[in-house]
């Protein structure tokens, strides 16, 4: 993962547990899935899968919430959630890279995701590979 991306994956990740502790699981959860709050902005954002693969909180598209992703596959036919999970099941954090719809550009493109599990979910954010040569 690009430094830049991953510092910012990883800032945008420590906020959302640092609210998640503040709040409780179902404020937290609620806040992260507003489109027009604090953990979304422009074509970063925050979402939230439990260990079964059901999303429990997505910044751009609320339709996500209460779905099970365990085998959704990427533009690729990669399963990435179920990459998320195995990793997340084996460590504390760490990244996940597959190719996913960008909300600002209207394209799939590759994306890296910085992840962290607390208790029984994994909080996620990431950014697009397009951006990480504007942030150069």
């Amino acid at each position: 993962m690009h430094e830049k991306s991953r510092q910012k994956a990883k800032e945008w990740v420590a906020k959302a547990i640092a609210f998640y502790h503040q709040t409780g699981q179902t404020v937290a959860l609620a806040e992260f899935s507003n489109s027009k709050g604090p953990f979304v902005e422009n074509d970063t954002y925050i979402f939230v899968i439990n260990f079964k693969g059901t999303m429990l909180a997505h910044g751009v598209n609320y339709k996500y919430v209460g779905q099970n992703f365990m085998d959704v596959k990427d533009a690729s036919g990669k399963k990435f959630i179920q990459e998320i999970i195995a990793s997340a099941r084996s460590k504390e954090s760490g990244c996940v890279e597959y190719v996913w719809y960008n909300p600002v550009t209207k394209n799939d493109l590759p994306k890296q995701v910085y992840f962290e599990k607390v208790n029984d979910l994994i909080i996620c954010s990431g950014d697009y590979r397009e951006m990480w040569a504007k942030s150069k």
